[in-house]
């Protein structure tokens, strides 16, 4: 049971140990091209073009996630110490996860998951020209770089 509990304190910690933060959120969703920073409910929140991506709830350790209910419906029995609604999102195709829970891989499955679901088609067009899919499977997402995010702006603006 102790190496249990060590490997999921492992797994929700990003590659340099520290814990999943917003802060971590924000690292991996600003990667995706048209992701920016903004409020909803009165907390950080990330939109595409102005459409809800995500947000940190209110007590700091929870964040929303746009998904749809199957998607959602899934990730809930898969991991339900992980992924969890209010009666709040019953209706709302949004899923909860806790921060202190999430695998960063995780984490950055379900925020692609979600710009895909929000993001404009061309944008998803220029993100997948400028990602080769992964040899015999899912294609991982690019690091977060300042040089990434102007070959994409620049791609989108036809420069």
């Amino acid at each position: 049971m102790a190496n249990r509990r060590m490997s999921r304190r492992r797994r929700s910690r990003s590659r340099n140990g520290a814990p999943v933060t917003y802060e971590t959120v924000r690292e991996i969703a600003l990667a995706l091209p048209g992701v920016e920073d903004g409020i909803s409910y009165g907390t950080p929140a990330l939109k595409v073009h102005g459409r809800f991506l995500a947000r940190l709830r209110e007590d700091g350790g929870s964040l929303a996630v746009r998904v749809e209910f199957p998607v959602r419906e899934a990730l809930m029995q898969e991991e339900p110490a992980m992924f969890y609604i209010t009666e709040h999102y019953l209706n709302y195709p949004a899923l909860l996860v806790r921060l202190s829970k999430v695998d960063p891989g995780k984490l950055r499955q379900i925020l692609e998951h979600a710009w895909r679901a929000v993001a404009p088609k061309r944008l998803i067009r220029v993100f997948d020209a400028a990602v080769q899919p992964a040899e015999g499977g899912a294609r991982p997402l690019p690091p977060s770089s300042r040089r990434r995010r102007q070959t994409v702006d620049a791609a989108e603006h036809g420069r």
